[in-house]
């Protein structure tokens, strides 16, 4: 089973996440049964690694991440690698690859 997770920064004000939602919301009314996550980098939840291990809860064995920046700066190219191969040690036995080429942007 195939999972997504909706990858973006964070901030502090919940509205700013609001898009975010939408998008999630988009995708889930094409295809109800999807299985698509959002997480944040920094300063709202749920993270990147609590979006993965939802996913795996839900029987996904394949995720794609992908990040919803407005540039691919040192977030994507550094913290997303450094993060996904963290989920990988979790689940050795997934695929969960990184959409980093392809941010917003």
């Amino acid at each position: 089973m195939k999972g997504i997770v909706l990858f973006g920064h964070g901030a502090r004000n919940p509205d700013w996440a609001q898009p975010f939602h939408r998008i999630r919301a988009s995708i889930l009314a094409k295809q109800a049964d999807a299985l698509v996550e959002l997480a944040f980098l920094e300063l709202m939840t749920p993270t990147l690694d609590e979006a993965i291990d939802s996913l795996a809860a839900k029987g996904a064995r394949e995720i794609t991440i992908v990040p919803i920046f407005m540039a691919a700066g040192g977030h994507i190219k550094q913290d997303l690698p450094r993060q996904t191969d963290a989920a990988l040690a979790r689940h050795p036995d997934y695929v969960i690859d990184a959409m980093a080429n392809y941010a917003m942007g």
